[in-house]
């Protein structure tokens, strides 16, 4: 009896070291609601931001993306395109096939709205041939939010139930909406918007997504934008791009989605080791600014960066708007868009001049509900940009990134990438101008009145072309009157002239 007493004591010891060493490792995965779940260094970590920007071409059909890689991106100094995500999702012809439809997944079959597999793979490779980059919308943070229903791809489904992919255990168990965004457990297990939340740290899970993503990766993505990151606990996503990137020896470009407004329990910090983040408050900032809301002007720009809080200048995506905010969706803030016109363009000059962060050029469409998909026919497929090869921007389709003033500070950011900024000057409100080393010069007019001032520029003496002059929109080295022409003397300075909301941008070409 005293054996088995002692024999028995000796197991409940063994069995308790065993579960404290458990408790111990599981703690150190499964933080307190009040700890940060902190990625490590993974496939995603970043030191230098690209060279110059990219364009989200908001819907698009992979057939039209290939042209405008061809027709317009490269020849432009676009670094890449973000395309809409490339997986099947639900079909909601009862509500006129919405944008988010994209966003709802039926499964991991290429067929979506914007065309098919081999579509994709001929896209990929004509942007590759044209020297642009492909990023893919991945959104693998959960399935669909429709009951059931029939995909874009043709797969019958139902809530929880993927046939062939995932089955109900394959899910959190918090079947309901996200409540609370203070509860970390709230916002990373349970349900945003009523959408299906996979279990992220399954391990079939993982393989799963990770089978998904590696096959984009193997059809020559290069990098990939991770929708809704915030709802996926940083380690977990870590830990599908780390097995990601053991099963592709491509250099592939993270970056994340994390709205942070400052005021939620999970911080953008967080998903630092993972890759680039999605900078949300630059757009509200920047916007708020050129909107003059309170009494911000431009001249406060002079500090923009990390002095305010954001992310670290070589893993920020930055943007005036993308595709939720310019909807009003995902937070609070008032973000310009397209529907502000000139003072869009100006916010835009802006950001491409600036030094700080990853800059993506919002190209989108024409809309009045802020549900409203792309212009489709009757059947809900997509209309063509491109019809007979020619261009059917600037009515339907908004096209931002073709704007002239835009599609010119793209070619200002490329060439002075990697300058500091330099030479500031304001009056002190909405007149602003400053340089980026002895590269680039740009002076933005906000206010309501003409600015004539002499500025240090930095530039070496010479006669520079102001690429924001419609005669620079053809051939920015070629202006073809002399009013467009801006003389930098010796001392390496220039007096300009320029109009109540307008811009003006000098550069030394790379190739000179």
């Amino acid at each position: 009896m005293f054996y088995k007493l002692k024999r028995n004591w000796v197991w409940a010891g063994l069995i308790l070291a065993f579960l404290a060493i458990a408790a111990l490792r599981l703690s150190s995965r499964l933080p307190e609601a009040s700890q940060a779940y902190t990625a490590t260094p993974s496939i995603a970590t970043i030191d230098t931001a690209p060279p110059s920007a990219f364009v989200h071409l908001f819907e698009w059909t992979w057939d039209d993306i290939g042209e405008e890689c061809e027709a317009f991106l490269g020849s432009n100094g676009y670094d890449g395109v973000q395309i809409s995500p490339p997986n099947e999702h639900v079909v909601l012809s009862n509500q006129g096939y919405p944008w988010w439809q994209r966003y709802q997944p039926v499964s991991y079959k290429l067929m979506s709205r914007s065309g098919d597999r081999t579509q994709l793979r001929d896209m990929v490779e004509r942007c590759h041939a044209a020297g642009v980059k492909v990023y893919a919308d991945a959104v693998i943070n959960h399935m669909a939010a429709i009951d059931s229903g029939i995909g874009s791809g043709g797969t019958a489904y139902r809530k929880y139930n993927h046939p062939n992919l995932y089955k109900p255990s394959d899910f959190h168990p918090c079947r309901r909406p996200i409540e609370t965004y203070q509860d970390r457990a709230e916002v990373t297990t349970c349900e945003l918007v009523g959408l299906a939340d996979l279990k992220t740290g399954s391990a079939t899970v993982q393989a799963t997504i990770v089978d998904y993503l590696a096959d984009l990766a193997d059809l020559g993505i290069d990098g990939f934008r991770i929708d809704a990151a915030k709802h996926i606990a940083a380690y977990e996503l870590g830990d599908i791009l780390d097995q990601l990137h053991q099963r592709t020896d491509r250099e592939l470009y993270i970056y994340q989605e994390v709205i942070d407004p400052g005021t939620e329990v999970i911080k953008k910090d967080e998903y630092y080791g993972n890759g680039a983040v999605h900078e949300f408050e630059y757009g509200r900032l920047v916007s708020e600014v050129f909107l003059n809301e309170g009494d911000r002007t431009l001249a406060q720009l002079n500090t923009l960066g990390e002095d305010w809080g954001l992310v670290p200048t070589h893993q920020s995506v930055i943007f005036i708007d993308n595709h939720d905010k310019q909807r009003g969706h995902g937070g609070g803030g008032n973000y310009l868009t397209y529907k502000n016109g000139t003072l869009y363009e100006l916010a835009n000059v802006f950001m491409l001049a600036h030094p700080y962060g990853y800059p993506q050029v919002m190209s989108s469409y024409a809309f009045d509900d802020t549900d409203q998909g792309p212009p489709t026919d009757s059947h809900g497929a997509t209309q063509p940009v491109f019809v007979d090869g020619q261009s059917q921007c600037f009515a339907k389709w908004q096209c931002e990134h073709r704007w002239p003033a835009i599609a010119r500070m793209v070619k200002f950011r490329r060439a002075t990438h990697g300058q500091p900024l330099t030479h500031w000057w304001s009056d002190g409100a909405n007149q602003i101008a400053f340089g980026r080393g002895n590269v680039g010069f740009v002076v933005i007019n906000r206010s309501d009145r003409p600015l004539h001032h002499t500025f240090q520029t930095g530039l070496r003496p010479g006669t520079y072309c102001n690429i924001l002059q419609p005669s620079a929109y053809t051939d920015p080295q070629a202006c073809t009157d002399a009013a467009d022409q801006v003389v930098v003397d010796e001392t390496g300075q220039t007096t300009l002239s320029i109009e109540a909301m307008a811009a003006a941008a000098i550069y030394t070409p790379a190739e000179s």
